[in-house]
């Protein structure tokens, strides 16, 4: 295996831009609604705002990879004279809080940067933050490339069906000589 470029989005968030108006946690809720802009409900959000007035803490935070297993992490950390519990950067949905779970089916959240047909150029959340505290970035990075074993199977099994096992070998057996 060797390296491939990937590309890369993340949505970077300023703490210290955002208002805690919530505007993000709409637009995205109404995106993901099952009939596109019908319904604004912040639960369905894959993003959501961790949100104390009183203390002048307002958090962005999007919905990143499901874990199974709950972390142990439960520190504390002072930015910017802003106090956050560690739960409160993680992106994961996992099972000590309800964070980030399909309120109807419990089944984990994902942002998905608001890909779709016709493709936006930014995530909704990032164009509707009046605020500027959200920007989306896009990078091409080198990775090491991955092969989903199950993904190849699948293939194989479905060129073993349509041509036969032998023909298949044959093929492999061709492509293997011209390198």
């Amino acid at each position: 295996m060797g390296k491939v470029k990937k590309k890369v989005k993340v949505i970077r968030i300023d703490t210290d831009k955002c208002n805690g108006c919530r505007a993000c946690e709409m637009i995205c809720s109404a995106f993901h609604a099952s009939d596109k802009y019908s319904v604004i409900n912040p639960s369905r959000s894959r993003i959501r705002m961790i949100r104390e007035p009183m203390r002048d803490v307002y958090l962005p935070v999007y919905a990143g990879e499901y874990t199974a297993a709950e972390c142990m992490g439960r520190d504390k950390y002072v930015v910017d004279g802003k106090e956050y519990e560690e739960c409160a950067f993680c992106r994961a949905s996992c099972p000590s809080r309800d964070a980030f779970k399909e309120p109807d089916s419990g089944l984990p959240l994902k942002c998905d940067m608001c890909e779709d047909d016709p493709e936006q150029e930014e995530p909704l959340c990032v164009k509707w933050c009046l605020a500027d505290a959200l920007t989306y970035e896009e990078r091409e990075e080198e990775v090491e490339e991955e092969v989903i074993l199950e993904e190849m199977e699948t293939g194989l099994k479905s060129l073993i069906d349509k041509y036969g096992l032998d023909d298949l070998i044959d093929s492999i057996a061709r492509m293997s000589r011209k390198e």
